[in-house]
């Protein structure tokens, strides 16, 4: 049987490794490097693509023909790219605004490739690797994502699996392989761990419980749009400030060569106080000389890397876990080699990170072990993963109703009964959600459906009928919602695979917002269900008042009338507190008027049948 190998697909390198002989295996290409840029170049004229480090050389050279950080463009729309500063065009598809991102190869005519494609490429390339090394075909994968992939990004990446000729066995987040990967031999029973993962494009920090064997994460947090290359950026900036003060107005090729100084010199300063750039002829005849300082790389890193101490402090507190009940604080991703990331992590954590994995290896060997685990090369381990943000549907009065909360564990399967809003209706629209706020349009809309009542169910009244609706996310993260007609059997099951239509920024700022907001989120709450409430029990009041109000005693009528103003005073006003509390007043006040309506109900019936 082929194995199945496991992959690290990152931002800036990508890596392989298979199981042998019970231990997780690297497999290093014809050059000996374990370490595969994940960078793609299209030459002009056609031909086969470069990857790799082939590919990375170009950069300077052909800046518009080669892709590098690709990964941050999976499962995104067109709009979303314009901060993304890359020397290469992004653009939607051609003729349709707002579609999945596209990367312009400038070719006659130009060439718009899918993220997917491009990342197939590298993919390609690492599974070419494995079959040398291996002498056998290899055919299936598990491939790491960021945890805070949304639904549409690891279908991006399962589909550049695909396109490579890999079936993807499994994604699994980057943190949890990590902490596999460590977890094995170093950690003892009941040990919990903080999992730091700084890559070159995105931050992940998931705080995880090992138990009996099992691997649960207790949180995540994170930001998508986070990571080394945003440290690069800012030392680019600063060089390229000197050299222009120094050179004057300097060529466009100029920034691909300043900042792959920048790479360069951030590197050597992670064990060096100081790194020169030299840049020959960097405009015209006119060289560039400069030496930077490790004081001067923290100056410009240290306000990008404060942006993860929020993250961490809400990790802790969803996990409920206190930094000292921590036994390890792992680091993960090649940017945590700088010092200064390693003396953040250990003022956050108030201890000293585990330091004992290569950094930018632990993710590609948890893969492998999970790949381990699928092949059935390892035993005894069980990887539970959750689910970052709460999923749900919309309900009446445009709030939303969570049926798989946040951080629960994964795969799982839940589901709640509905009924219809009003009489008569056709069929019911059910709204999927994603996210942590109380009104359904202040969340993310995954994807809506419908599901048609055949034409005995649409002469039920209002709230007779009975709509299951059950969600269900695969190891995968993949969302499948059920909606069922319970009287009739007729069901919908669709997979959410579209994007969503907001950027990754906004996934790692809506934990924040929905506690800015939590007070007027939960008083908008709580004055729709008390307005709801009300506006079913005026009509009712007023109906029973119309039939045996004259049966009431003296004062009782005129208080329920009084009642009845105050709540209809309190819709108006907007006041959740005053509403409610006017509701549970007029209910309590109507009991007798219920008693009458109801003993009148029954008397009728008794006519109809001759009984009196």
């Amino acid at each position: 049987m082929a194995p199945i190998v496991g992959i690290d697909l990152g931002t800036t390198n990508s890596l392989i490794g298979v199981m042998d002989a019970g231990f997780p295996v690297l497999l290093a290409d014809r050059d000996g490097e374990r370490l595969t840029p994940s960078v793609v170049h299209y030459p002009a004229g056609g031909g086969a693509p470069l990857v790799g480090r082939p590919a990375a050389r170009m950069r300077a050279l052909e800046p518009a023909r080669t892709f590098y950080s690709v990964k941050r463009f999976m499962g995104r729309r067109a709009g979303e790219e314009a901060e993304e500063g890359v020397p290469y065009a992004v653009s939607g598809a051609p003729g349709a605004p707002g579609a999945p991102v596209r990367l312009v190869v400038p070719d006659t005519p130009p060439r718009h490739l899918s993220p997917e494609a491009v990342c197939a490429e590298i993919l390609t390339r690492l599974r070419e690797t494995a079959a040398r090394a291996l002498e056998s075909e290899i055919t299936a994968a598990v491939i790491t994502v960021p945890a805070y992939f949304n639904d549409a990004q690891r279908n991006a990446t399962k589909k550049a699996g695909e396109l490579a000729g890999l079936t993807v066995e499994r994604i699994i987040n980057e943190p949890t392989a990590a902490a596999l990967a460590y977890g094995l031999d170093k950690l003892g029973e009941h040990a919990r761990i903080a999992v730091f993962d700084l890559g070159g494009g995105t931050f992940d920090i998931s705080v995880l419980e090992l138990s009996g064997g099992v691997f649960e994460v207790l949180s995540t947090n994170g930001n998508t749009r986070l990571g080394g290359d945003d440290i690069d950026a800012a030392l680019e900036a600063h060089l390229s400030a000197e050299a222009l003060a120094r050179l004057g107005p300097l060529p466009p090729e100029a920034a691909t060569r300043l900042r792959e100084a920048a790479i360069a010199a951030k590197h050597t300063l992670s064990g060096a106080d100081t790194a020169t750039v030299e840049l020959p002829f960097l405009s015209g005849e006119a060289s560039f000389s400069h030496t930077l300082t490790r004081e001067t790389l923290e100056r410009l890193a240290r306000p990008i890397l404060e942006r993860t101490r929020s993250h961490c402090l809400r990790a802790l507190a969803d996990a409920g876990v206190a930094a000292a009940d921590l036994s390890e604080v792992i680091l993960v991703g090649g940017q945590t080699r700088m010092p200064l990331v390693r003396r953040l992590v250990a003022e956050i954590f108030a201890r000293e990170p585990n330091l004992s994995q290569n950094p930018d290896e632990a993710v590609a060997l948890g893969a492998t072990i999970q790949a381990g685990i699928l092949s059935g090369a390892v035993r005894n381990v069980v990887l539970l993963d959750v689910t970052p943000l709460s999923l749900g549907i919309e309900t009446f009065g445009g709030l939303m109703n969570v049926i798989i909360p946040r951080n629960t564990t994964i795969p799982t399967k839940a589901g709640e009964m509905f009924t219809n809003a009003v009489a008569g209706q056709a069929s019911v629209l059910i709204r999927v959600l994603q996210g942590e706020r109380e009104r359904a349009d202040d969340n993310w809309e995954l994807g809506r459906f419908e599901l048609p009542f055949d034409a005995e169910a649409r002469r039920l009244g209002k709230g007779e009928a009975r709509v299951g609706v059950q969600f269900e996310i695969d190891a995968d993260g993949i969302l499948h919602v059920l909606a069922r007609d319970v009287k009739t059997g007729k069901e919908r099951l669709v997979e959410m695979r579209s994007a969503i239509d907001v950027s990754d920024e906004a996934v790692e700022t809506m934990i924040a917002e929905s506690l800015d907001h939590a007070f007027e989120d939960m008083a908008a709450r709580v004055f729709t269900e008390a307005r709801l409430k009300a506006q079913e029990m005026l009509p009712a009041v007023r109906n029973a008042l119309g039939q045996v109000g004259d049966q009431l005693a003296p004062g009782e009528r005129e208080r329920i009338d009084r009642l009845v103003a105050e709540v209809t005073a309190a819709m108006e006003e907007e006041n959740p507190n005053a509403l409610k509390k006017a509701t549970a007043a007029l209910d309590a006040a109507t009991q007798t008027l219920a008693t009458l309506l109801m003993e009148r109900a029954m008397e009728a019936a008794l006519k109809r049948r001759g009984m009196i």
